[in-house]
């Protein structure tokens, strides 16, 4: 009977047993890519290599795989160079590759190509069609299995975020033959409920396993949705048709229920603080209406009959009060110039009396010159036959009567001859 020995003790001789094997150092090994993924924090890949129901697990370090140049994709199939060894804490042998070249495509793979590009063709995959997320959603319906832990993802965070969201489940087969049968048909059930937004989900699992959504009748089913549709299956570095499909693709279950519903906590915050503004912008809508009805108040006051009559009735005693010193000033200029002038022309005609007494006198003395009474006070005598005076004898025929006038007296006489002077 052999010795006994430990678990490490093993793992570390069959480790050593591996290495020290030249055959399982820098061989090279063909298979088919499945459950491929990249870890977030490391950077390194893992994934497992099948054939014919035969897998090994693989592990490619990051610096190898920095310098992979062509996209490693679930279901291509690769020649990859490396060793065996075995990884001794869990016992797990592996091959660490080293190298690895695209050597032909999986039949699963060509398979999901050929699907793919006639759907593509077909136009289900245009980003026209993409539908909007509603932001506030009232029903939000889950196609997955009852099962599965995606949909106890789902539920914890609609139930942590969005209280107030009515959750309604459509199961489904998410692996096997026919999974993709009942998939399309709980998304027929799922688009007429009524919901306002859709979550396609599941969790991780190998290329083989997500199958059911790389058929044309689960991708065809999605573009068929009149209610927008979050697709979340598998990893993150998993893609199937129908996240091509889907309006929106989650990398995980939780993002999905994240992406329909927001934080309800948040909504709050949102809604207190709209309320806030709501609040400040009425009451800064009342205050400048006040100031407006003040404005309007003071115009009115401005344009009304008693305040106008009464700003007439002022500008009419000012008016008055203006006209009234005007005329008083004028009264007072005109009296002025009234006396100015009478006093001018009171010397004016003063002047002027003087001046016609004066020639009036002139004037008196001149006619009493010419007077031809006045010779009767010098002794003279006027002959005057029938009122008028004799200026010659011719004038005067005998017999006429004559009037000799002379001063203070006069007498009647006949003319009974004339004389003439010259002879005598």
């Amino acid at each position: 009977m052999p010795g006994i020995i430990g678990v490490a003790q093993l793992n570390r001789y069959i480790s050593l047993k591996l290495k020290s094997d030249i055959k399982l150092s820098g061989l090279t090994v063909r298979g088919e890519i499945t459950d491929f993924k990249v870890h977030f924090k490391s950077g390194h890949a893992y994934f497992a290599l099948k054939e014919e129901g035969s897998q090994i697990r693989c592990v490619m370090f990051r610096s190898q795989l920095s310098r992979v140049r062509f996209p490693i994709e679930n279901g291509m199939r690769v020649l990859l160079t490396g060793s065996l060894e075995v990884y001794e804490p869990n016992g797990v042998y592996q091959l660490i590759a080293g190298e690895i070249a695209p050597f032909g495509i999986g039949e699963a793979f060509m398979r999901t190509e050929a699907i793919k590009e006639k759907l593509a063709k077909q136009g289900l995959f245009d980003e026209s069609r993409k539908k909007p997320l509603p932001a506030l959603p009232k029903r939000i319906a889950v196609v997955t299995s009852q099962s599965g832990a995606a949909l106890q993802d789902v539920l914890n965070i609609l139930g942590r975020r969005y209280p107030v969201g009515e959750v309604t489940i459509f199961p489904a087969q998410v692996q096997g033959e026919r999974a993709h049968l009942t998939i399309a048909e709980a998304l027929k059930k799922a688009d007429v409920s009524g919901a306002d937004v859709l979550i396609l989900t599941r969790g991780g699992g190998s290329y083989e396993d997500l199958m059911p959504f790389n058929t044309e009748e689960a991708a065809a089913a999605v573009a068929a949705c009149r209610t927008p549709v979050i697709t979340a299956v598998g990893h993150e570095t998993d893609t199937t048709l129908v996240d091509y499909a889907a309006d929106v693709r989650a990398p995980t279950p939780s993002a999905a229920a994240e992406l329909c519903a927001p934080e309800f906590g948040a909504l709050i915050g949102a809604l207190d603080e709209m309320k806030s503004r709501i609040e400040g912008g009425f009451r800064n809508y009342l205050e400048a209406l006040g100031r407006k009805l003040d404005g309007l108040g003071n115009r009115l006051a401005g344009l009304s009959p008693a305040g106008r009559l009464e700003r007439e009735s002022e500008r009419l005693e000012r008016l008055s009060v203006r006209i009234e010193n005007a005329l008083s000033d004028r009264l007072k200029t005109d009296e002025g110039r009234l006396e100015r002038n009478a006093s001018r022309l009171g010397t004016a005609y003063e002047r002027l009396i003087n001046e016609q007494a004066s020639r009036t006198e002139r004037l008196t003395a001149e006619l009493a010159a010419l007077d031809p009474y006045r010779v009767l006070e010098r002794g003279y005598a006027i002959a005057l036959m029938n009122g008028a005076p004799v200026t010659s004898a011719e004038s005067v025929r005998v017999g006429d009567e004559l009037t000799i006038r002379f001063r203070g007296s006069g007498l009647t006489v006949t003319v009974t001859g004339k004389t003439d002077i010259n002879e005598q």
